[in-house]
């Protein structure tokens, strides 16, 4: 990802980012402030009419889940003593793993599994090449300059081919099969990628946040560590795993064994007492569901089409507005042509404005920062999209929020408002 990449209208990207920062949510702080703001608003609604004045419709499920049985059992020392090997032969399975070969280990997210991984594989001074359909996402970029180490992205597997050609002190291989953008690599490609890697003498870890479920289940591709890797990542609350949030990261076992001891030594691992919720994550795991997911958010994705026409971005899995095309058509229905806010910014409001006229939770509150400045729909569960109304329905409140989003948009201080309260 270059720092000299613009959005559409000429914005320079922020570093580190796909999109650009703009004057009203210009950090990570801001974010913050507008997670806490949205807070608020789920506040009011869950205590005014209950927790069925949500809807998730992130594709995200962060929750946690226990039987009465095990309620005894939620002990950093109990649980990793009665759970830990089930979960990590289901986890193995999960992934595609051997018992005789790889190991897991649990982390307190996704990102935590990432940045142990560059910490013990990235020297100051090497390089770090991702390998993705789009861009690799910015929690690697941030990883890769923690370990002092140089990021350079490339996009699909011949420019990875010419770049791992030309470096010279490559240490590691981010490879991402499904990125931030939904798109997806192809089978061929990310064959081609690890067998470039393995005939230098590159270790490969894959960011498989979802598409350790979405490339299997949908795509027809192998299991993460089936894909001849040293080591992965993959998150569990995203694609048919039902949570809690954890980075679940597996990989040949003498690896694995280094980054864990990196983790615990920086408090990187997650809180063994979530063992039984992991095993139930694991357990109730099934394919179709993955297939259902897609099923239904394509059916949301007709609907926007339907109603937005041919702003509605799809991939093979998800339906987006991006950013570009919320502040166009939010400009459009308020006649104005000059743009005070930045793509992102737009996005923000229009989740804002869908957060406290529908109840609508979407996944841009949930990334912090955000990895995207799209308004993604993604692995909807059908009963959500059944209570909430339907497809058109949801439609219908897009539309009217780009509608609000459109009366507000040529005031700054009342997007702080609606962002900040």
């Amino acid at each position: 990802m270059s720092e000299l990449a613009r959005d559409r209208f000429g914005n320079p990207h922020a570093p580190g980012f796909p999109y650009a920062r703009g004057a009203i949510v210009s950090s990570t702080q801001d974010d913050l402030r507008k997670l806490r703001r949205a807070w608020a608003l789920i506040e009011g609604r869950v205590r005014k009419d209950g927790v069925d004045a949500i809807f998730n419709f992130t594709g995200l499920e962060r929750g946690l889940t226990s039987a009465p049985s095990e309620l005894g059992f939620l002990d950093d020392e109990l649980a990793p003593a009665l759970y830990a090997e089930r979960v990590r032969a289901l986890a193995l399975e999960h992934l595609g793993g051997r018992p005789d070969r790889h190991d897991v280990m649990l982390f307190n997210r996704m990102t935590a599994a990432t940045l142990a991984t560059h910490l013990v594989l990235v020297r100051p001074g090497d390089t770090v090449v991702g390998v993705s359909p789009s861009y690799t996402h910015p929690t690697v970029v941030r990883s890769a300059a923690l370990a002092g180490g140089r990021f350079v992205d490339t996009v699909g597997a011949d420019a990875f081919a010419a770049t791992l050609a030309r470096e010279e002190r490559v240490g590691l291989v981010v490879l991402t099969r499904l990125a931030v953008s939904y798109d997806a690599l192809t089978s061929e490609a990310l064959a081609r990628v690890v067998a470039l890697a393995r005939a230098r003498g590159v270790p490969v870890y894959v960011d498989d946040a979802g598409g350790a479920r979405v490339g299997p289940a949908a795509l027809d591709q192998p299991r993460m560590l089936e894909l001849g890797v040293e080591v992965g990542a993959t998150g569990l609350d995203k694609y048919g795993t039902v949570g809690p949030r954890l980075g679940l990261l597996a990989g040949e076992t003498d690896l694995v064994g280094r980054i864990r001891a990196r983790a615990f030594e920086l408090g990187l691992e997650a809180r063994p007492m979530l063992y039984p919720a992991v095993l139930r994550s694991l357990e109730q795991y099934t394919p179709e569901r993955v297939r259902t997911l897609v099923a239904t958010t394509m059916v949301v994705a007709d609907a926007l089409t339907a109603r937005l026409g041919d702003r509605v971005h799809r991939t093979p899995v998800t339906a987006q507005l991006r950013g570009e095309d919320i502040l166009e058509m939010a400009g459009a229905r308020a006649g104005r042509t000059a743009r005070a806010l930045v793509p992102v910014e737009a996005t923000a409001a229009l989740a804002m404005i869908l957060l406290e006229d529908h109840g609508i939770l979407t996944v841009h509150f949930a990334g912090m920062p955000p990895g995207t400045s799209a308004m993604l729909f993604k692995f909807v569960p059908p009963e959500t999209l059944a209570r909430f109304g339907g497809a058109a329905a949801l439609a219908r409140a897009v539309d009217q929020g780009l509608d609000r989003l459109g009366s507000l948009i040529g005031s700054e201080d009342a997007v702080r408002a609606l962002l900040y309260g």
